[in-house]
């Protein structure tokens, strides 16, 4: 990360990333409508197996839906955009792809700006995302094969239909097709008088005749909810009363904490999501407000984001507000691994977090219910000599790092070790003595270490442990760069080489299971926690 971007921010995706996109202009040019009277409340756009005008070209629509239906898998959405953006890369439109475009209102225009969550699905992102979604969709077999045109609003209405038997009369082409849009938004919001949160859901339509037709066929009317429009948008609420109220409330992205939490979100992608711990625990929402979980997060809010890039799927996330950490932990160094590791795991400042913590896991290892904690504690004292929580804050030091390498992976005695940035005479005192406590049990202690530029480290044979100490280049993998972005800055990150590991679990599938498998390179999580609030990014990298 550059020293200008805020360490806080989690998004890989810079201003140059993507192409100059012009998120102005709708991807779907409106076509001529076939019934001038049934369009007087809105546009009409292409339906999804129409024909659709993308600048001054016309590209042919989608083939034909493949017969065997049962071939759909659980990649639908990745699917359906890959079909839609086959007939225009297939036509050659490398201008028209480029200004695909996501923009237009989103759920959050009109939703409520009293939402404590919310989240977003949207079937029309932007074209970066659109031709991420194409590429990954043509590498497996579950998408690969359902090009064919599917569209996900129906296979939404389908999944609907199963789970609501009053749902079953309800015909797809002729009820939703002609209004449903592409996005869909639901925010929980406080309920009047008090009592546990309602929802909201932000269903964007074509037609505002055809979708309140639509709607009511699917169940709403005769005192079941209440709807009102705005924005392009059909408001679906617990009543009439409150959906009126909601098309005219002050919307969503208006909220200036809500717009800051998305703005250093960064790019919103297919899916997104908000909450505000804050909010929840104020609404008197009795099931979710008493936990101890949120108590301990009260006054936190967090963001996140399903995205695409050419090589990777990501779910990215931010949280803001909650009670702050003292100081923020150093950097890992899981980037200084040799460059054999296939995998590892690196986190900095638990020894800190378990000093702060400790009165509270002594008070929860004396209370009711704390026997197995309680448990826990002895036999570390006993069997292993320690002195809590001192020792146990030495080993994990000011970062620990554990790692496992390529060589001997499927042999006998695989490579393992821990790198610890402490007190390296405090950290060998305390291997030395458990070492001759295990001894005295009749134990076997073969415990290998090394010291090394302020590193401690312990290994199950002698020569890793050395391989360790001397540092490595793991970060210099372009694997390990797309997997684990910004490793530098990182306060915790985890790393798997899923090409280097494959060879212990590929044996095991046949057929086109592995040959999907075989598209899968590596896959990570990192991200900073600390004074300002914390990030994470997970990401599965592609072959």
């Amino acid at each position: 990360m550059s020293p200008d971007i805020s360490p806080h921010t989690p998004s890989p995706w810079q201003p140059g990333d993507e192409p100059d996109l012009d998120r102005t202009i709708a991807y779907r040019v409106p076509r001529a409508a076939a019934n001038e009277a049934h369009e007087a409340h809105t546009v009409r756009l292409p339906s999804w197996t129409e024909p659709e005008e993308i600048g001054s070209a016309t590209v042919p629509g989608p083939p034909a839906p493949p017969q065997d239906r049962a071939r759909r898998g659980r990649g639908w959405i990745l699917a359906l955009v890959a079909a839609v953006l086959v007939g225009v890369v297939g036509g050659g439109g490398v201008w028209a792809a480029s200004k695909l475009s996501g923009g237009g209102t989103q759920p959050q225009d009109v939703l409520p700006a009293n939402a404590m969550a919310y989240i977003r699905l949207d079937l029309d992102p932007s074209a970066g995302q659109k031709l991420a979604l194409f590429g990954i969709a043509r590498k497996f077999s579950a998408t690969r094969d359902s090009f064919g045109g599917d569209d996900p609003r129906k296979a939404l209405v389908t999944a609907l239909q199963k789970d609501d038997q009053d749902l079953s009369k309800v015909d797809y082409a002729r009820d939703v097709e002609p209004w449903l849009g592409d996005r869909v938004g639901l925010a929980v919001l406080p309920a009047d008088g008090g009592g546990d949160p309602v929802g909201a859901l932000a269903v964007q339509v074509k037609d505002e005749a055809a979708a309140r037709t639509g709607i009511a066929k699917m169940g709403l009317g005769g005192g079941k909810g209440g709807l009102a429009f705005r924005e392009g948008y059909a408001i679906i609420a617990m009543s009439q009363k409150l959906a009126d109220e909601y098309v005219k409330a002050a919307p969503l992205s208006g909220e200036p904490r809500f717009a800051a939490d998305l703005g250093a979100l960064g790019e919103q992608g297919v899916l997104s999501f908000w909450m505000d711990v804050e909010k929840v625990a104020d609404a008197g929402w009795s099931e979710v407000a008493a936990t101890p979980v949120l108590q301990q997060i009260r006054g936190m809010r967090f963001a996140g984001a399903l995205r695409f890039s050419g090589d990777y799927a990501e779910l990215a996330g931010i949280t803001r507000g909650g009670t702050a950490a003292s100081g923020r932990p150093e950097p890992v160094k899981i980037g200084e691994l040799p460059a054999s590791t296939v995998a590892a795991a690196s986190i900095s400042g638990l020894g800190d977090l378990l000093r702060e913590q400790w009165p509270s896991i002594e008070q929860t290892a004396n209370g009711s219910g704390g026997e197995t904690v309680r448990q826990a504690l002895d036999e570390a004292r006993t069997q292993y000599g320690l002195s809590l929580p001192d020792d146990l804050a030495t080993l994990l030091g000011r970062s620990l790092t554990l790692s496992l390498d390529e060589q001997d992976l499927d042999g006998a005695q695989p490579r393992v070790g821990a790198v610890l940035t402490t007190d390296t005479a405090k950290a060998r005192e305390l291997v030395d003595r458990v070492k001759g406590h295990l001894n005295g049990m009749e134990r076997s202690a073969d415990i290998a270490t090394a010291e090394g530029d302020g590193r401690f480290v312990i290994a199950s044979t002698q020569e890793y442990a050395d391989t360790l100490g001397g540092g490595g280049t793991l970060g210099e993998s372009e694997t390990f760069r797309l997997a684990v972005p910004d490793a530098a800055n990182a306060t915790y990150a985890v790393y798997a080489d899923l090409d280097r590991l494959e060879k212990l679990y590929l044996d095991g599938l046949n057929g086109q299971e592995r040959a999907d498998a075989e598209k899968l390179r590596a896959v990570g999580l990192s991200g900073t926690h600390g004074e300002d609030g914390s990030t994470f990014t997970l990401r599965v990298v592609f072959n």
